[in-house]
């Protein structure tokens, strides 16, 4: 691949649909946190299930994420940075197949203007910057990482 096309399209939550998790940086928890009114501490404790070396929203019983409403993301004006990069992650950018994969359910991808190569890595290393644990040593496939 040379160049990519992606445009996210009005109303569309496809994304955020997708089986997987939604890690966050410790910026995105505190941010998220201020966002919707709690502190950091309770945010996490409602919100958050931490590992050794990554955090991530827990996932509800009913639905994928406890932000996504009909309207679509309720935290979208602070949305973490997995959510924002999203589909621009190595995993999809290296990977053709794996690219055409997520077309088939992002109607966004082959839209909107072309992005070069060098453009769409040079935000893919966003991912590997604010989640080095998942990226270190070989890439790891990540599912549903907005």
């Amino acid at each position: 691949m040379t160049a990519l096309r992606f445009q996210c399209q009005p109303g569309c939550t496809n994304c955020c649909e997708q089986q997987g998790f939604v890690y966050l940086t410790k910026d995105d928890l505190e941010r998220i946190a201020e966002y919707v009114g709690m502190t950091a501490r309770e945010f996490e404790k409602r919100f958050v299930y931490r590992t050794k070396r990554l955090l991530r929203l827990r996932v509800p019983r009913h639905q994928q994420c406890h932000f996504l409403r009909d309207g679509g993301c309720s935290i979208h004006a602070v949305k973490p940075v997995q959510c924002l990069l999203f589909p621009f992650w190595p995993e999809l950018v290296d990977s053709k197949n794996e690219w055409k994969k997520t077309a088939a359910w992002c109607p966004g991808i082959g839209k909107g203007e072309l992005v070069q190569i060098e453009t769409a890595r040079g935000l893919a290393g966003g991912m590997r910057e604010a989640y080095p644990s998942m990226y270190s040593c070989s890439v790891r496939k990540i599912t549903r990482q907005k």
